[in-house]
């Protein structure tokens, strides 16, 4: 029996040409149709379960209720949970023993050097080495005092913090502003320069050392070694939270410095507050 031929059948176009070659109109595969009937009605169920559509102070929550904001709230929990006998401990105990207690020292260490890296690094550096007008927290040079329980104190209430009673406060008197003269002022600096390195004019150290002792002594000390109870710095060390050239420590004596540290304890909690406190003084130049 013949096969009966097969018919071919013109299939439809667009209408589309060029140079000759016409544009065929053939129907998209089923499969690929259903994938994207599929994909259409999954997006238009994920938009309503999950949070998706934004608003103006948030977006949609979805009737599922979930979001990542809940989920790491549960996880931080859930961590607080399980460290919350030891951070009992942590906020309790003597600032001292913690240095004798392996386990405690270990976590506070850990600890501390996670909520420095969160909150202090901007200003003294993730590795804690300062920058201008930040100190290194690794040298031995402390402006308030370099033990544990200073070093506390320091964290908690902050430096110059109106709003703390027990802040660290101390303020320079801006020596430009009609105390000295400025021929004094050079005198002064090219003195204090000299009680570390070199002093730029060296013909003027000795009226820099006249002026020091009546105007400068009462906090960096006659020898100028500082007082820690007023946030005096030493200046005899060559170590300079500004700088120790002759312009830099010029504008220091004229204008003064009021640098601000931010009080932690309204933000951390005592036992962070003395995570991070036992992190910076094993640095280094805890004492």
């Amino acid at each position: 029996m013949a096969k009966k031929p097969v018919q071919k059948q013109e299939v439809e176009t667009t209408g589309h040409s060029w140079d000759g070659i016409e544009e065929f109109n053939n129907p998209l595969p089923k499969w690929w149709l259903y994938t994207l009937y599929v994909c259409i009605i999954w997006a238009v169920w994920y938009s309503i379960a999950y949070p998706a559509w934004p608003g103006i102070k948030s977006a949609t929550a979805g009737y599922l209720g979930w979001s990542t904001r809940a989920l790491v709230a549960e996880e931080i929990a859930e961590v607080e949970g399980r460290n919350a006998a030891i951070n009992e401990k942590l906020a309790t105990v003597e600032l001292a023993s913690i240095a004798t207690d392996p386990e405690l020292k270990t976590y506070a260490t850990s600890s501390g050097a996670a909520v420095f890296k969160t909150w202090c690094a901007q200003c003294h550096g993730s590795g804690a080495a300062g920058a201008v007008g930040y100190p290194n927290l690794q040298d031995d040079d402390w402006l308030w005092g370099g033990s544990v329980e200073e070093i506390r104190t320091t964290v908690a209430h902050g430096i110059r913090q109106e709003t703390d009673d027990d802040t660290r406060f101390s303020e320079m008197p801006a020596f430009g502003d009609d105390y000295l003269e400025p021929e004094q002022i050079d005198a002064v600096v090219n003195y204090v320069m000299s009680l570390s390195g070199e002093p730029k004019d060296a013909s003027v150290v000795a009226a820099g050392m006249e002026v020091f002792a009546e105007d400068c002594a009462s906090c960096h000390a006659e020898d100028g070694t500082g007082d820690r109870e007023q946030g005096a710095p030493n200046l005899t060390d060559a170590i300079w939270l500004y700088g120790g050239d002759y312009d830099t420590v010029k504008e220091t004596v004229t204008f003064s410095r009021f640098g601000v540290m931010p009080d932690w304890n309204e933000r951390l909690t005592e036992a962070q507050v003395r995570a991070v406190a036992t992190y910076v003084h094993q640095l280094g130049g805890g004492e």
